[in-house]
């Protein structure tokens, strides 16, 4: 058995691809379709703010229909929404996001790219939006997406007239698209990128407009559209048998987080753009008119489109390896061509299509998922051509380490080898590379300049394999994976994980102290390699107490987790801190949680984050014990409520019924539940005739779009898109003397500092002349919103409404959302 030492191969640019999916095995009409792109040579570029901003039918148009090279760059990763599958907020859901966003292009046929920018959540102007992001860097970041990926039509998703009238996230990106038009091929503009890539000039800069754009279809279909680009994005493909909208509804149901499933559609259907820069098509139908998307535009590239043709012409269905003579030689010529950017997008390109067409598959997976540095995994390598043309295996190697294999390989012979992986001593762990560092609120610190813009950290492990084709040789890279068997599932693949040997975590985010009475913190060590020896100790505000300082830790198999307690005592008044566990192991300090996501539609994910609680000496009472709550989108307010000493039994709509509801002092609608929840319709009634009966109901915001009830409460309550995303804005009592603000605890205007994100969201703007509005708040130039929390006396007990932000500030540890949210529970008690 011989050992590879492998180590990290970077490149400048890769096509986009989802290490831990079950490789692609494109078809006989999919490999045809892949030669038909080899020979167009013309890239679109789609730019907005976020995941699910991107117009999917467009995407796949521009990639299945015309054939060009296409990506969609989302400034950010989506980390400021919320995420209707699980807890995941912040940044976990921006790596969800990420991932569905990859997935999606897988479908659809894009590429995908990033900025730093980070998604801070709803802005309601360009002016506060550039000024947190940084402008400068994000527009740098788009000036480098530009000039790396060299489109030639550049597709702004918003519209960069009209600052104020939607998020401030949308405007700015049309407005940084257009900047970069103008800067992508100026000398002095970023001149460091120019180390890494060089300048270039997009022809056109086009908006993808729609009818709300004009506010509604109607005025739409009325307006002249002499001076728009058109084209029927409803083309079916017969070698998939789809339609292309019905691909795009697949891909923008990726977005699950999101709730955007998409029922696929047939027939005609109309897409229009608007020309902002550069020169219009004569032919508006063909966008890139006037663009020579042959081989032709290259030097050198004649002869290429010559063989190209031929074999695009000669295709065999029935034996497509028969085209791998004249492909092979096409690969010959594009190594010679001068230009870099064609030369090797179109190497990587027509190497898929050698590979497809001779039905090879090479594989390197290790016997296990994870592994930590100074590890020694064993590898599985797997070779077989499945076509009759003769391939020969020369080596596998990894940089300057090759081993020679000399075996033919010959039709449907699989040869299968045994080889060692010694992961470096040194070897960084895995996880997304824009969350290794601290940031700002707007930005993600990035100091690996040539990692900004790619959508996903690159695999360090690969093995390469050097085949030969009459005695041409190419080379395939394949990152290490790790497969097994599910008896359910079959087979699934995984990605390998490079893990510490030890991480830690404390078993909430959170910890609130209602009192001044010693908790039993429960601290987990996570071994990530057998027979793991070290010391725990805390780190913690002086004026808290922790007993034991430190407790030795022995675990003895890889993977598996020990439980510590360590108390903790609050000091007397109010306080905040953080509490940090340290693991020392060989005199090395580890501090980060190892955290895992798995969820079916996206590849599994392992993040590394500080692990850090906060814990919270808060001054607050509260009346009632017993808590229904009805989950919603997903939140962490359930767990938050047991923190300050209330029991919670979380409920379905299946469990609601007089009985279960009368053991209750108050029931709390998680977060858009009323948009989620299809069978909560058929319960509303009886949680109304709960608080009829004494008890008390809160529900938390909802979106005004998809609602599941027809009476939201008991009196009339409609829902707007007000909200205030300023988490500083003032707030106004107007009601200074609600038991809301009193009652057990003086709620005061110091109760709303350190909110994060913002006040609130979706609050109702019109309602009964039973409800009370509690509190004013509103964002700068604005006026002033009251619908943040309404309160109604409902028979014996109380319906409230908010659209306070409550599941954001409760990870945050907020005291004064604490402080208020129990007021709203102990109303009437």
């Amino acid at each position: 058995m011989q050992r590879l030492l492998l180590i990290v191969i970077i490149t400048l640019f890769s096509i986009s691809t989802t290490f831990s999916q079950a490789p692609k095995k494109p078809n006989t009409s999919e490999i045809y379709e892949s030669i038909k792109k080899l020979n167009f040579l013309g890239s679109v570029l789609y730019l907005a703010a976020h995941p699910d901003d991107e117009n999917t039918r467009l995407i796949s148009y521009m990639s299945n229909q015309v054939k060009a090279r296409t990506a969609y760059l989302s400034l950010t990763r989506g980390d400021g929404g919320q995420n209707l599958i699980g807890p995941e907020i912040r940044e976990l859901l921006g790596v969800i996001r990420t991932q569905e966003l990859l997935t999606a292009r897988q479908i659809d046929g894009g590429e995908q790219r990033f900025t730093r920018a980070n998604d801070f959540g709803y802005s309601k102007h360009p002016d506060e939006t550039l000024e947190i992001w940084n402008k400068e860097e994000v527009l740098s970041d788009v000036v480098l997406a530009i000039r790396q990926f060299q489109p030639d039509i550049i597709i702004n998703r918003f519209d960069h007239r009209t600052p104020g009238t939607t998020h401030g996230h949308h405007t700015s990106s049309a407005m940084l698209g257009i900047e970069a038009f103008d800067l992508t091929n100026s000398k002095t503009a970023y001149p460091n990128q120019l180390k890494q890539t060089s300048l270039w000039q997009p022809k056109r800069l086009f908006y993808n407009l729609s009818w709300w754009s004009y506010g509604s279809q109607e005025k739409f279909d009325k307006a002249d559209k002499s001076n728009l680009v058109s084209f029927d994005i409803g083309a079916y493909y017969p070698s998939n048998g789809l339609s292309n909208t019905e691909i795009a509804a697949s891909s923008r149901s990726q977005h699950k987080s999101q709730g955007f499933g998409n029922t696929g559609t047939r027939g005609s259907q109309m897409e229009y753009i608007e020309l902002i820069k550069g020169d219009m098509p004569s032919d508006k139908s063909n966008l890139f008119d006037g663009i020579d998307t042959t081989w032709g535009r290259v030097k050198g590239g004649e002869a290429i489109g010559v063989i190209l043709h031929e074999v695009e012409t000669n295709y065999n269905f029935t034996y497509p390896s028969a085209s791998i003579p004249k492909l092979v030689e096409a690969y010959q010529l594009i190594q010679k061509l001068e230009n870099a950017h064609w030369r090797e997008y179109k190497t990587e390109e027509i190497k898929n299509i050698i590979y497809a067409c001779a039905g090879l598959y090479l594989e390197a997976s290790s016997e296990t998922s994870q592994a930590t540095p100074g590890e020694i995994v064993k590898l599985n390598i797997e070779t077989i051509n499945r076509s009759t043309y003769p391939i020969k295996l020369e080596t596998l190697q990894c940089n300057d380490t090759s081993i020679s294999k000399q075996v033919a390989l010959t039709e449907n012979n699989g040869f299968d080898f045994h080889e060692v992986l010694e992961i470096p001593s040194n070897q960084n762990p895995t996880t997304p590379y824009w969350l290794t560092e601290k940031g700002t609120l707007g930005m993600y610190q990035v100091s690996d300049e040539t990692l900004i813009g790619k959508p996903e950290t690159p695999r360090v492990f690969e093995v390469s394999f050097k085949l030969l084709f009459d005695n041409i040789p190419i080379t395939f890279t394949k990152a290490v994976i790790y497969k097994t068997n599910d008896p359910v599932k079959g087979e699934v693949y995984k990605p390998f994980e490079i893990i510490p040997e030890a991480s830690v975590k404390t078993s909430e985010k959170v910890i609130i102290f209602a009192n001044n009475q010693t908790k039993d913190i429960p601290v987990i060590v996570r071994a990530g390699r057998d027979n793991l020896e070290g010391s725990l100790s805390l780190k913690y505000p002086k004026e808290w107490q922790v007993s034991p300082e430190t407790q030795e830790i022995q675990i003895t198999n890889k993977g598996e987790e020990k439980k510590v307690i360590f108390r903790v005592t609050p000091p007397e008044n109010q306080n905040e801190g953080q509490l940090i566990p340290v693991m020392t192991v060989n005199g090395k300090t580890y501090t980060k949680e190892l955290i895992e996501i798995g969820y079916e539609h996206i590849p599994y994910q392992t993040v590394l984050l500080p692990s850090e609680s906060k814990i919270v000496r808060l001054d607050i009472q509260k009346k009632g014990e017993n808590i229904g709550y009805i989950v919603g989108a997903g939140d962490v307010v359930p767990e938050s409520l047991e923190q300050i000493g209330y029991k919670v039994t979380l409920l379905k709509p299946e469990d609601i019924n007089p009985e279960t509801l009368q053991k209750f002092d108050a029931v709390v609608v998680g977060i858009r539940a009323y948009n989620t929840l299809e069978t909560i319709k058929f319960k509303q009634q009886q949680l109304f005739d709960f608080v009829s009966n004494g008890g008390n109901m809160i529900v938390q915001y909802n979106t005004n779009r998809g609602i599941k009830v027809d009476e939201l409460a008991p009196y009339k309550l409609e829902l707007s898109r007000d909200r205030v995303t300023d988490e500083t804005a003032e707030v106004k009592f107007l009601e200074p003397n609600s038991p809301l603000l009193n009652t057990p605890n003086k709620i005061t205007l110091e109760d709303f500092k350190g909110w994060t994100q913002e006040r609130g969201l979706y609050f109702p703007d019109s309602w009964g002349k039973e409800f009370t509005p509690i509190l004013s708040m509103h964002d700068k130039g604005e006026s002033a919103k009251k619908g943040s929390l309404l309160v109604a006396k409902y028979g014996k007990g109380y319906y409230i409404y908010t659209g306070l932000s409550f599941f954001r500030e409760f990870p945050e540890g907020v005291s004064g959302a604490y402080r208020l949210f129990a007021n709203m529970l102990s109303i009437g008690k």
